[in-house]
C-alpha cells in the first residue's frame, strides 16, 4: 500500500506488464533477480535430483595437463567412479577437468557445475551432465546438497572458499558432517599448521575442529576415508548405466 506522496505516479501491475512502450531496465531490478535466483535453484535441483551418490573434487583451474596434480586428479576421478561414486567438479579446466576426465574414462558419471565469469571458462569436454550458474551461492548449495564428501586438490581462492564454506557448515552443524579431504600434504600442511598453531591456540577455533580435515597423498586412502566415514561401500554397479543417467 502506498499513501500520500508515495502514491503519485504509481502504475498498476497489469499496466507494467502489458505496456510494450516501457524500457527494459526492469529485468535488472532486485525483484527480477530473485526470480532468476529461484530459477537457478529449480534447475539445479531438478537436474541433480537423481544422480547417484557423488563426491565433489575441487582444485585449481590453472593446473596444467602435465602437472602431477592433474595426473592425481585423473586418478582420483577414476578411483571414485570405480568405487561407485559420481564425480562433481566446478566443470572448468585444470584440476576440475582432470577429475571429470578420470571419471569419464573409467565409465563413471562426470558432472560439472560451471559458473559465469568474465575471464573463464566454459565446461570441459569430459562433463556428462553440465549446468552453468550465474550465482556462486546457488552453485555452492548444489555442491553441498549433492555431495557425500569434498576432496580438495591444490587450488586458489575458489578452492579455499569452498573448503571453508564446508568447514563452517559442518562446524556450526548446519549440515551433517561429511569427509573433507585435502589431497597433497606438501601443499596443505602449512595451512593446517597455521590453523592448529595460530587459530586453535588463540581460541578462535576449538582443537577438535581440526578433526574435520584429513590430509593424504594416497588416492586409495581418499576412497577408504569416504567409504569409512559415510558408511558407503558401493561398487561400480551402483553407479548405474549411461542410459539410466
Amino acid at each position: 500500500m502506498f499513501r500520500r506522496n508515495r502514491k503519485q505516479g504509481m502504475r498498476t501491475a497489469d499496466r507494467n506488464l502489458l505496456d510494450s512502450r516501457q524500457d527494459s531496465d526492469w529485468v535488472h531490478t532486485d525483484p527480477w533477480r530473485v526470480l532468476r535466483i529461484q530459477a537457478e535453484f529449480v534447475e539445479g535441483f531438478g537436474a541433480l535430483a537423481e544422480v547417484p551418490p557423488a563426491v565433489t573434487v575441487f582444485g585449481s583451474a590453472r593446473t596444467h595437463r602435465d602437472d602431477p596434480e592433474y595426473i592425481a586428479g585423473r586418478e582420483i576421478g577414476a578411483a571414485l567412479s570405480h568405487a561407485g561414486f559420481a564425480v562433481i567438479t566446478g566443470g572448468g579446466p585444470g584440476a576440475m577437468e582432470a577429475a571429470n576426465r578420470g571419471s569419464s574414462e573409467a565409465g563413471g558419471y562426470s558432472i560439472g557445475l560451471g559458473i559465469e565469469l568474465p575471464f573463464e571458462q566454459g565446461l570441459n569436454e569430459w562433463v556428462d551432465l553440465g549446468i552453468n550458474f550465474r550465482y556462486f551461492f546457488v552453485r555452492k548449495t548444489m555442491f553441498v546438497k549433492y555431495s557425500q564428501a569434498f576432496v580438495c586438490l591444490p587450488g586458489g581462492f575458489g578452492t579455499l572458499d569452498e573448503l571453508f564454506e564446508a568447514l563452517t557448515l559442518v562446524q556450526t552443524r548446519k549440515i551433517t558432517r561429511f569427509p573433507i579431504i585435502l589431497f597433497g600434504s606438501a601443499y596443505w600442511t602449512g595451512l593446517v599448521d597455521w590453523l592448529r598453531n595460530t587459530m586453535a591456540v588463540s581460541g578462535k577455533i576449538s582443537p577438535e575442529d581440526l578433526d574435520l580435515i584429513q590430509i593424504t597423498d594416497s588416492v586409495d586412502e581418499v576412497v577408504r576415508i569416504i567409504r569409512g566415514e559415510t558408511g558407503d561401500h558401493a561398487d561400480i554397479e551402483r553407479l548405474g548405466t549411461e542410459d539410466q543417467w
